[in-house]
């Protein structure tokens, strides 16, 4: 699973671009993820669902489902992980990093006993150095929307050492701002797993939502030489 959580991360860092999942039933998962793919997105997070013990146990369906149909192809993440035992049962569902809304020192330890890669979310330096003294590898400023790029800009001067991550709100017009900031990359929700597409099997629109995002990373990639 260490090999695993390595290669995720590199995935993670040259794509940068992870899609969120969150409400798409297991039923529709390997689909929706498969006109993410072909549109060029490969880091792929499913969220749990705080208020419903039956979606987050299909969340861990999901999982396991991309698991078994993509394997190595995909970055194969799980979101709104809040405690330990949902780090534990997403890493036995496949998984390869753990994301979280907050930064939480009881699930980071477990993330990174399980093997697995820590994104926990932060939004001051304060909790942004927390999380990384406590083990994080990478930390999710959430809601990236409520500071915006200069916010994260200004945050990165004194600790530009730890990777960050823009998350929500993100759009395929504003995530070149958040990459020039000097984020890692970047999670889109809503913006990019449109769940009302996907319920209507209209998987050729999020197809070329995946496109539009993967278009404005690669342009950035080659910018950065």
């Amino acid at each position: 699973m260490i090999e695993s959580a390595t290669k995720a991360f590199d995935l993670i860092l040259k794509a940068r671009i992870i899609a969120i999942l969150r409400d798409v039933p297991s039923g529709r998962i390997v689909p929706a993820a498969r006109a993410l793919i072909d549109g060029g997105v490969r880091c792929l997070e499913v969220t749990y669902d705080a208020g419903s013990a039956e979606k987050s146990a299909d969340a861990l369906k999901s999982i396991a489902a991309l698991e078994k149909e993509f394997g190595d192809g995909i970055a194969l993440g799980a979101g709104t992980v809040l405690t330990p035992g949902q780090v534990r049962d997403a890493a036995q569902a496949g998984a390869a990093y753990i994301l979280s809304p907050n930064t939480d020192r009881a699930v980071i330890r477990a993330t990174k006993e399980s093997g697995l890669l820590s994104i926990p979310g932060a939004l001051t330096p304060t909790e942004i150095l927390c999380a990384w003294d406590w083990g994080a590898d990478a930390v999710k400023i959430f809601p990236a929307s409520a500071m915006g790029p200069d916010y994260i800009r200004a945050v990165r001067s004194p600790i530009r050492h730890i990777p960050l991550l823009a998350v929500g709100g993100v759009t395929p017009g504003n995530t070149k701002s958040y990459l020039d900031a000097g984020c890692a990359g970047v999670g889109a929700g809503g913006n990019l797993v449109d769940t009302g597409r996907i319920a209507v099997g209209d998987y050729d629109a999020i197809r070329a939502l995946a496109r539009a995002f993967a278009d404005v990373t690669v342009h950035a990639r080659l910018a950065d030489g």
